[in-house]
């Protein structure tokens, strides 16, 4: 019974604990978006949550015109699109290829992309930037999208390196005794299975380049090409002349609202993936 009550105290602290900050973070995102939906007088008032001028959509509306909402997001939404594609592209055969064969460097390799997970973006951001200006490539989409692909494309290795070895090789052996190249069957038989690792590195790569911020701001400077990061940013600047503070935050409420709708449908399949790689198939 001692031990019993322990574990029982033991498991209320934690319940505790996580619902708390499940309910403090719910507190500010639903102040966030009763704010989006109020004038600026009423959002430094006390009756913001009576909503006595009624809901505001129009807020939206001016968030997404005349804010550059809609110019920022298309670019977030082009840029993480076609890094996130290119990531597994790139990814997922060099990280089958470290597990499945044996060569020489092979350790080498991958000792390399697990260095790279520990380097400070701010240590390489100066060469980078002093080289993409050489060659005047500022400003310019592909770079960002060709920068976040090589940013993360260590992590997405050593992600999926775990994931191939639990793959039994006798799909491998089946797909040769049925005459099958090893290319062949990457393409055909393991992508396909590797499937839950595969989305799992794309939600995570996707939040990160969705709300990547110090290297959008050096290298995307004109209004044009700015993800939603660094356009938040200058929009919450331009407020202090402005005071549209309703349109600030439901700017906010769009650019929050991909990555929250994605975790809410997909969360699942990120713990069946993280799940998979850790578990022995």
């Amino acid at each position: 019974m001692p031990g019993t009550l322990k574990q029982k105290l033991s498991a209320a602290a934690g319940y505790v604990i996580v619902g708390s900050w499940v309910l403090f973070t719910f507190v500010l995102i639903g102040w966030v978006v009763f704010a989006s939906f109020s004038t600026s007088p009423e959002i430094f008032s006390d009756h913001m949550f009576s909503f006595k001028s009624g809901f505001h959509f129009e807020n939206y509306l001016k968030a997404w015109t005349t804010q550059k909402v809609s110019v920022f997001f298309m670019n977030s939404l082009l840029y993480t699109l076609v890094s996130c594609t290119a990531i597994v592209l790139v990814a997922s055969p060099a990280a089958y290829a470290l597990s499945r064969f044996s060569f020489r460097g092979c350790t080498l390799i991958q000792n390399m992309f697990a260095a790279a997970l520990g380097i400070p973006v701010i240590m390489i951001i100066m060469p980078l930037f002093g080289l993409i200006s050489v060659m005047r490539l500022t400003n310019s989409r592909w770079v960002l999208m060709f920068l976040y692909t090589a940013m993360n494309v260590p992590f997405a290795v050593f992600f999926l390196l775990a994931f191939f070895r639990n793959l039994s090789p006798s799909y491998e052996e089946a797909a040769a005794i049925d005459g099958c190249t090893p290319v062949g069957t990457f393409w055909r038989i393991i992508f396909p299975m590797a499937q839950p690792g595969l989305i799992t590195v794309t939600i995570f790569n996707f939040i990160t380049i969705w709300n990547e911020y110090f290297m959008s701001l050096i290298f995307a400077n004109k209004s044009t090409v700015r993800p939603v990061a660094v356009g938040l940013y200058s929009m919450i600047q331009s407020m202090r002349y402005t005071g549209d503070w309703g349109g600030m935050f439901a700017s906010v409420v769009i650019v929050f609202l991909p990555t929250f709708v994605l975790y809410l449908f997909l969360s699942e399949k990120i713990i069946k993936g993280v799940t998979a790689g850790a578990i022995k198939g």
